[in-house]
């Protein structure tokens, strides 16, 4: 039968379990990827899919449990006995059962790591649960290949074996001393085209790339796209080999924050998904909205506040305040984004005066061919021409401080720790707003006569 979510296939699905009819099932999910059967877990009623874990095999559950979005997962594991739970983590590696198990309640947590039948297993979970989720600790596996340097490659290759039956991907094999410090790699073909009884320590490579435990997760991800490195060692503060980071690890806090960024960009606050309540769609929603209507409040005001006499005699001002405002918004986002893509690539260079500069070149550069535009649009609408000027004039003079403040905003945010994607939103168009119509009434109050 083929696998499609549907329906039908759902029905069936629950008509299997009321029958109880395991062999069917089994039958059902025999060639299925645990990625089909996550999605298949987020479509169905937590009920159904806590049956179908219990009977499919569970290193085809375990994995699409991980897969999960994690209010679903809740909903599940809350459905499960800690023995049931306990079966599924010992298929799963270190950093994925520690993930999963620290999502439960502390009781449930003791009662879940007490049943699982691997010893070491249940260490090594204890282990990463030690450190937060956001740094390479949390983000770490413990299964890895390591050699001692004072063994020769023939007792290497014979522990290697022993170390490579429990792990399922083999990326590198570590080179350590007596204590665990990390000395560097072993190559394969190395180990291969070397003489049997040829020590380690005369044939490794010391160059290797390492981050420390206590590193956060979007540094290990710079790092890892620095280098282009599918895995990363992981050390404690004394060098000692203590995990690994694999690529498909660091995929996911790239995601993650790519979603974070994008989210805060957009004016939420929250992290929410499309089918989250109402309630928490409006908590991140109206912070950023509020601060909109204040925006706009301050706008109005300092409209109202200029010469009425100038508001009276040149009521073609109020019909060109969109345009500036839209275009001091969007050259401020401009700058932003391309500032906040720099900083999160780590690839910001030069001094912040080299960047002044060049911001207010480009900035002058649009103004004028903008400010022109609008100048020939006054000349085809036989508008005042001292009015086409105040227009231009102001475009340019808001393009220039759009600019610079889409800049350095971004750039002042990192350095107090705080996420510079803030800065690509309704933040930076809200205050430009305000500030584009200050200056434009400001040089119409200069240039034009009252």
């Amino acid at each position: 039968m083929e696998f499609q979510i549907n329906k039908e296939f759902i029905n069936y699905l629950t008509d299997l379990i009321e029958a109880n009819n395991t062999e069917q099932i089994v039958e059902v999910f025999k060639d299925v990827h645990y990625a089909d059967l996550a999605e298949l877990f987020e479509e169905i009623e937590p009920e159904l899919a806590i049956a179908i874990i219990k009977i499919v095999d569970t290193d085809k559950t375990s994995d699409a449990i991980v897969e999960l979005d994690e209010s679903v997962r809740e909903e599940i594991l809350k459905g499960m006995s800690s023995e049931e739970i306990a079966n599924e983590v010992n298929e799963l590696e270190s950093d994925d059962a520690a993930d999963m198990i620290s999502e439960l309640s502390d009781e449930q947590m003791h009662e879940v790591i007490s049943q699982i039948e691997d010893i070491e297993h249940a260490k090594d979970i204890v282990d990463l649960l030690r450190y937060d989720e956001d740094t390479a600790g949390g983000l770490m596996g413990k299964e890895l290949i390591k050699v001692n340097e004072k063994w020769t490659c023939m007792q290497s290759i014979k522990e290697m074996r022993l170390q490579a039956e429990e792990i399922e991907k083999v990326y590198t094999v570590y080179v350590v001393d007596d204590d665990d410090v990390l000395k560097g790699r072993l190559s394969l073909k190395s180990l291969l085209t070397t003489s049997t009884k040829t020590p380690v320590r005369d044939v490794y490579s010391p160059s290797i790339t390492s981050v420390k435990a206590n590193e956060k997760g979007e540094q290990v991800a710079r790092i890892m796209q620095k280098y282009d490195l599918v895995v990363v060692a992981v050390v404690d503060e004394m060098g000692r080999l203590v995990g690994q980071i694999s690529v498909d690890d660091i995929i996911d806090i790239i995601r993650d924050e790519a979603e974070k960024d994008y989210q805060l960009a957009s004016g939420l606050t929250d992290d929410v998904e499309a089918d989250a309540s109402i309630l928490e769609l409006t908590k991140a929603r109206l912070p950023w909205l509020i601060l909109g209507l204040f925006g706009s409040l301050c706008a109005a005001a300092i409209m109202g506040s200029f010469d009425s006499h100038l508001l009276r005699d040149y009521s073609e001002l109020f019909f060109f305040t969109p345009l500036i405002a839209a275009v001091g918004g969007n050259v401020g986002v401009q700058s932003s984004a391309i500032i906040v893509q720099g900083l999160a690539n780590n690839n910001i260079k030069g001094s912040l005066w080299n960047r002044l500069f060049k911001e207010i070149g480009l900035s002058l550069i649009n103004g004028i061919v903008l400010g022109c535009l609008v100048v020939a649009y006054g000349f085809i609408q036989d508008s005042d021409v001292l009015l086409s000027v105040t227009i231009a004039s102001s475009l340019i003079v808001v393009i220039i401080m759009a600019a610079l403040i889409g800049t350095f905003v971004p750039l002042i945010l990192d350095k107090r720790g705080i996420d510079p994607a803030l800065a690509t939103g309704p933040f930076i168009t809200t205050s430009n707003d305000i500030l584009g119509i200050f200056i434009y009434f400001s040089i119409a109050k200069i240039i034009l006569p009252i």
